[in-house]
C-alpha cells in the first residue's frame, strides 16, 4: 500500500516482530501498533504488562533474540535475592526488567493512565511510532482447563508451562473495559488505510482485543483493507502453545483454521509458502490467500513479512 495510517494489532513475540518490521519501514505518524494487555498481572507489588515490554523491547533493538523475551545480556541478582527472601520467583524478572515495572508501577499509582504510562517508556527508549495499550482498564486472560480450575494466564503460561489441558479461555473485565483513546481513534481515523493483525497466537493475544465492547463490530464494518498473518506454518506454532492449545479446543491447527477463527474480521491471510495448497481452502472462509515467506529469523525477515502484509493491503 502506498498511503493511510496503518493499526497494527500484536501481542507476544511474533506480533513484536512484525510491528518491528512495519515500523522500520513506515513513517512513524503512519503506524499505530495496539497491544494485548490480557496477560497484565500484579507480581510482589509490580505491576506488569509482558505484551508492552516485548514490544518495547523489540522495537528498542534491547530484546534478547536468542531466548525470545525479555532483555539482552541481562542479569538475575534481584530475583535470586527474591527468591532468598521467600517470595515467589517463578516469573523470570530480569535485574534491568526489574527497572521497566518499577518506573510503570511508580507511575500508575501517581495517577497515569497505563496508555500515557506506555507512551512515556517508548519515548524513553527511543522509539517513534505510537504504541498504546488496547485498554487502560484491567482485562484479565483465564483459562479454564480439564480439571475443572480456571488459571490466570501467567500462571498457565508460565508457572505451569501451558501443561494443563484447556477447555475454554475467558477475557475478564472486557466486558466493561473502554478501548483505550489510542486504539479508538486509530480505529475511526479517516486517513485509516489498512489493520494488520500480527502473528500473535489469536486465542490469548488477538481476542483479548476483540472481546473489548464496539472493537469486533468495529473492525468488521471498517472499509478498509483487513490482513492478518498466520502464526501457524505447516501445521505448527510458530511460537508457543497455539497448536497445543487448538487441538484442546477441537479446532485444526492449521491455516485454514486461522482464516475461519478470524472471518468476517479480515479479507485477506498472509500464510507461508508451506502452505499454499491450502489458499483454495481459505477461500471457501471467504479470505484471500497471500503466500509469502512467513518465519521472521532475522530484521530482514521481519521486514520482508511486514512489506508482503502490506501488499496483500494493496490488493
Amino acid at each position: 500500500m502506498s498511503g493511510g495510517h496503518v493499526l497494527a494489532l500484536c501481542g507476544g513475540v511474533g506480533g513484536a516482530k512484525l510491528a518491528a518490521g512495519l515500523a522500520a519501514i513506515l513513517p512513524p505518524d503512519q503506524l499505530t501498533i495496539i497491544v494485548n494487555t490480557g496477560d497484565d498481572f500484579e507480581h510482589v507489588g509490580l505491576s506488569i504488562s509482558p505484551d508492552i515490554d516485548t514490544v518495547l523491547y523489540t522495537l528498542s533493538g534491547l530484546n534478547d533474540e536468542k531466548r525470545g523475551w525479555g532483555l539482552a545480556d541481562e542479569t538475575w541478582q534481584a530475583l535470586a535475592m527474591l527468591g532468598r527472601l521467600g517470595e515467589p520467583d517463578w516469573f523470570k524478572l530480569g535485574d534491568r526488567d526489574l527497572a521497566t515495572h518499577i518506573a510503570r508501577t511508580h507511575r500508575l499509582r501517581s495517577g497515569e493512565s497505563l496508555s500515557a504510562v506506555t507512551a512515556s517508556l517508548a519515548r524513553a527508549l527511543g522509539i517513534a511510532p505510537a504504541i498504546a495499550p488496547m485498554t487502560d482498564d484491567p482485562v484479565r486472560t483465564e483459562i479454564e482447563t480439564a480439571d475443572g480450575r480456571v488459571l490466570p494466564f501467567q500462571t498457565y503460561f508460565v508457572a505451569e508451562q501451558c501443561k494443563p489441558v484447556a477447555r475454554a479461555i475467558r477475557y475478564a473485565g472486557a466486558q466493561t473495559a473502554k478501548p483505550s483513546p489510542a486504539f479508538l481513534h486509530a480505529l475511526q481515523r479517516a486517513d485509516l488505510g489498512a489493520v494488520i493483525i500480527c502473528p500473535s497466537n489469536p486465542y490469548l493475544s488477538v481476542d483479548p482485543l476483540l472481546a473489548l465492547p464496539g472493537v469486533r463490530e468495529k473492525l468488521i464494518a471498517l472499509r478498509v483493507p483487513r490482513v492478518a498473518v498466520s502464526p501457524i506454518v505447516a501445521g505448527r506454532a510458530i511460537k508457543g502453545p497455539l497448536a497445543k492449545l487448538m487441538a484442546e479446543l477441537g479446532v485444526g491447527a492449521d491455516v485454514v483454521a486461522i482464516a475461519r477463527h478470524y472471518r468476517s474480521l479480515i479479507d485477506c491471510l498472509v500464510i507461508d509458502h508451506a502452505d499454499a495448497s491450502d489458499a483454495p481452502n481459505i477461500a471457501a472462509e471467504g479470505v484471500r490467500a497471500v503466500p509469502a515467506p512467513a518465519i521472521m529469523r532475522t530484521h530482514a525477515d521481519r521486514v520482508a513479512l511486514a512489506r508482503a502484509a502490506l501488499a496483500a493491503a494493496s490488493g
